[in-house]
């Protein structure tokens, strides 16, 4: 059988092991001479206990890959849905259903659902989900689930895709979101594919698309896993519309049990106050400005625009470097994606890194002095002109 095999006749339960595994593999029980290592199940499979053992106590037999025949055995597609400290599905998890759900239009399978709180967390997420898309619901409420442990849902989630073989995974790339994916693929042994921006279903193999800007973001790559399952990625908040929740629809929730084996490794001793500054991310109007825009001092020019619009302000990643705004206010690749009814566009180029964080957006309207920009490519409507002098008149209109 696949996983960590411990020769208990060799070990001496020195424990070198145990200090080596940053995944809880392994643990020491027994008293005295009787000590030894045994293996807990989460086996990350990295061979640092393997390294560790000074006796040669410990190897690792890596599972097989999935063959032809197992892959047809996969079905289904499950979005990871986290929670917030108060309980509240994050936006991302509804975005992540409605594309789902064009996913299985392509594919004929169900969509599920998969969400773990707290054991005194509030009613009401699984009407949410179903109304949003999910044809079932697998929910845990149990209190080691209240921390946000990564390796409490990992497990939860192994375990879950171990019995009922999903097709496809799909999680949010929030924090939590890109610490918990890679370990579940670990655990798995399955590929997985972070921040992507267009996802897809190849009618002919029934493979997973999954493409994100690659080389810097000078490129577009789509990524295929055509032998593991199963297939994941992670998805930017902000990339997809979410779906217009309908409470008509119906759905099965079904309770699940996590492990009682698993035990949080981490204690939280304090949570940090989060900032009262609204987040860009849940603006529906924003204003964005890029070098275009001359120098710093303009900043008061778009200051201005922004508040007769009721927008707030984003920026390019060139702009922070230079210390025009701050981090926050970043859009694009590597900064926050953004999905706002309303965005103007203002000395913005649109190099791609930037064009995959606006994909959301309704509604575009970009200045720039050069007709031959690629944000022209992203805009509804364009306009060719001095950025702040098109500013200018765009004030003196709204400003009366």
């Amino acid at each position: 059988m696949a996983g960590l095999l411990i020769d208990a006749e060799k070990c001496v339960g020195c424990g070198r092991c145990v200090r080596a595994c940053a995944n809880g593999g392994v643990r020491i029980e027994g008293e005295r001479r009787e000590r030894r290592a045994v293996a807990t199940g989460d086996c990350a499979y990295c061979g640092s206990c393997v390294d560790a053992c000074p006796v040669g106590a410990i190897a690792i037999e890596k599972p097989e890959a999935a063959g032809a025949a197992d892959l047809a055995a996969y079905s289904g597609i499950w979005v990871f849905c986290q929670v917030d400290g108060a309980g509240a599905v994050l936006p991302v998890a509804f975005e992540l259903l409605g594309k789902a759900r064009e996913l299985d239009a392509a594919r004929g399978c169900a969509v599920t659902a998969v969400l773990g709180e707290g054991a005194g967390a509030p009613e009401g997420n699984e009407a949410q989900l179903i109304a949003a898309g999910a044809d079932a619901v697998l929910v845990c409420k149990d209190e080691r689930l209240a921390a946000h442990d990564a390796e409490c849902f990992a497990r939860l989630i192994c375990d879950l895709a171990g019995e009922r073989k999903p097709e496809i995974i799909l999680y949010g790339a929030t924090n939590f979101g890109r610490e918990l994916a890679p370990g579940v693929a670990v655990r798995l042994q399955t590929g997985l594919t972070a921040d992507c921006t267009v996802l897809s279903m190849d009618d002919e193999t029934g493979l997973l698309h999954q493409t994100r800007p690659a080389f810097g973001g000078n490129l577009m790559a789509t990524i295929m896993c055509p032998a593991h399952r199963p297939q994941m990625a992670t998805v930017r908040p902000g990339i997809f519309r979410a779906p217009e929740p309908d409470a008509t629809r119906t759905g099965m929730v079904e309770k699940v049990e996590l492990a009682a084996d698993v035990a949080p490794r981490v204690e939280v001793l304090e949570h940090a106050t989060p900032s009262d500054e609204p987040s860009i991310t849940e603006a529906e109007r924003l204003v964005v400005v890029g070098r275009g825009i001359g120098s710093k001092k303009n900043l008061k020019l778009v200051r201005r625009l922004a508040v007769a619009l009721g927008a707030e302000i984003g920026c390019t990643r060139p702009v922070v470097e230079a210390g025009w705004l701050e981090y926050r206010h970043q859009v694009g690749q590597t900064g926050v994606s953004v999905a706002p009814k309303l965005l103007v566009s203002i000395g913005v180029s649109g190099a791609i890194q930037h064009l995959a964080g606006i994909s959301g957006a309704e509604c575009v309207v970009a200045i720039n002095e050069d007709a031959d920009a690629p944000i022209f490519g992203a805009a509804q409507y364009s306009v060719v002109g001095d950025a702040v002098e098109v500013v200018s008149a765009l004030l003196a209109e709204l400003e009366g």
